[in-house]
């Protein structure tokens, strides 16, 4: 006789909780955004688009932003439709099942791990070469990336809407030197005058555009850890939505444009011999020609603040996937205490603290580099288990509104979830066949870092089946709807 599903027991009324209704759809954004990176991501990634697609490289981005906007429309409904703030696990449990939910909430935590400890070695890079190229010192990496993880500890330890604050900060200034540099070359003209050649058919349907889109899609990881901040949000049900989709469209035409703008400072028939010849060095190149020195310089600083913010947005994302895990009974309780001033989920902080600084050292004591190592390998199962997860969670959408009792449109509930499970089959594919792009190692650590994926995924799916013999209160109340929510659905207990 199965268990009927509980909601979680509410903790004891003294204890502290996270702030409600405190963060904005633009203090959403900005967590959100900021966890791309947008100015890491374009001087250091976008010239290796450019690179292997050619002048077509702005149109991948474009593809990869209107694929997940057709994969937003169904995650957003969804949102309205569960009250829970586990994010892409309770979406997946409520379509899938609960050991496939399981399954994603280890996945999310590999992911998001991934995603952040990894990005301490790139912290440790650019820092050094910022301390390089402006004062012409060499600085090791190991303590610049042991305090970037204090400062973020720090900083998740205080409230979201300090963060939020923080973030859009960094954000705006990360941003605006991009912009700065697209500015000077618009009012340049560029090498040899404006053109559109970058959206054309022929020079988008070339044999590089494969690599290009794996580049792009990887450029938007974390945008949909928007759900994850219901509890906190004003008005869940439309700003999570919203932020949602700002994200998504702002990334999608900023980096098209970005990337745009590039190349036509170098010139169409220049700009990928230019990336070919030193891809690290483009955008600086570029931003000292059309606008100045300085603003290089400035540009090196700022992708040392970009990363900052990235860190900072996946460690939030982190500590509560935590939380919500602590609460269904699958972490130690003490992982889910609430800082009583601060209200933040300070614990599970310090303990994804402390394993990114396990992590960080044992690369560092065996003599890793931060960048092509630490950073490309710790990222690379971090990346893809995340867009796994985005397939999931489209198929899990596709599913939930067969079965529930709804009144949304056939387009919400049907055709862009369809849409989004082939496009986002197609991306994953695309990333894991060109995996060797973002790990830079060869073939059988690849084989290791993709298949981990996978085995986490079956863990989690192992784990909810010997709760539901061993633990079946645990199992029943996983991921259930908390109290006083009123999802805009009715559906039969999942699995």
């Amino acid at each position: 006789m199965s268990v009927p599903p509980q909601p979680p027991p509410p903790p004891h009324p003294a204890a502290p909780r996270l702030r409600t209704g405190t963060l904005t759809t633009a203090d959403i954004s900005f967590f959100v955004v900021s966890a791309a990176a947008p100015l890491t991501v374009m001087a250091g990634v976008a010239p290796i688009a450019i690179m292997l697609g050619g002048i077509g490289a702005p149109a991948g981005y474009l593809l990869a932003g209107i694929t997940l906007t057709v994969f937003a429309v169904g995650f957003t409904t969804m949102s309205r439709h569960v009250g829970h703030g586990g994010g892409f696990y309770a979406y997946i449990t409520r379509g899938l099942g609960r050991p496939a939910g399981m399954g994603a909430a280890l996945l999310a935590m590999l992911g998001y791990n991934g995603m952040e400890i990894g990005v301490y070695g790139l912290l440790g890079s650019a820092s050094q070469d910022t301390a390089l190229a402006l004062f012409g010192v060499e600085i090791p990496w190991l303590p610049v990336s042991l305090a970037g993880l204090v400062l973020i500890w720090y900083l998740g330890y205080r409230s979201s809407d300090f963060g939020a604050k923080v973030l859009g900060v960094l954000l705006v200034a990360e941003t605006g030197i991009l912009l700065l540099l697209a500015g000077g070359v618009l009012l340049d003209g560029g090498a040899s005058g404006l053109t559109l050649d970058s959206f054309t058919p022929a020079n988008v349907a070339v044999p590089g555009m494969a690599a290009v889109l794996a580049c792009a899609f990887a450029a938007f990881t974390g945008f949909e850890s928007t759900a994850i901040y219901r509890r906190e949000a004003r008005d869940p049900r439309r700003t999570i939505p919203r932020a949602t989709f700002i994200a998504v469209a702002f990334l999608g035409l900023f980096y098209a444009f970005i990337v745009w703008t590039v190349i036509q400072a170098y010139g169409s028939d220049k700009v990928v011999q230019a990336a070919t010849d030193d891809a690290g060095g483009l955008f600086f190149a570029a931003i000292t020609t059309y606008v100045g020195g300085w603003a290089a310089d400035l540009m090196h600083v700022l992708i040392v603040s970009s990363v900052i913010a990235s860190l900072l947005a996946f460690h939030n994302a982190i500590n509560r996937y935590t939380l919500s895990l602590t609460e269904e009974g699958l972490l130690p309780p003490v992982l889910g205490r609430i800082h009583p001033r601060h209200r933040s989920p300070y614990l599970a902080g310090a303990a994804q603290t402390a394993v990114g600084a396990v992590v960080v050292a044992g690369f560092a004591l065996a003599g890793a580099d931060p960048y092509t190592q630490l950073l490309l390998w710790v990222n690379t199962p971090g990346m893809i288990g995340l867009m796994a997860l985005q397939l999931l969670a489209a198929a899990a959408v596709l599913c939930y509104f067969r079965r529930a009792r709804h009144q949304e449109g056939v387009w919400r509930t049907v055709v862009a979830p369809v849409a989004a499970i082939a496009l986002l089959g197609a991306a994953l594919t695309l990333v894991t066949a060109n995996v060797e792009l973002f790990s830079g190692a060869g073939i059988g650590t690849n084989i290791v870092l993709v298949s981990l994926v996978p085995a986490v995924f079956v863990l989690g799916v192992a784990l909810a089946l010997r709760l539901r013999r061993t633990r079946p209160e645990v199992y029943a109340r996983f991921a259930a709807e908390p109290e006083g929510e009123t999802p805009a659905a009715r559906e039969p207990a999942t699995r």
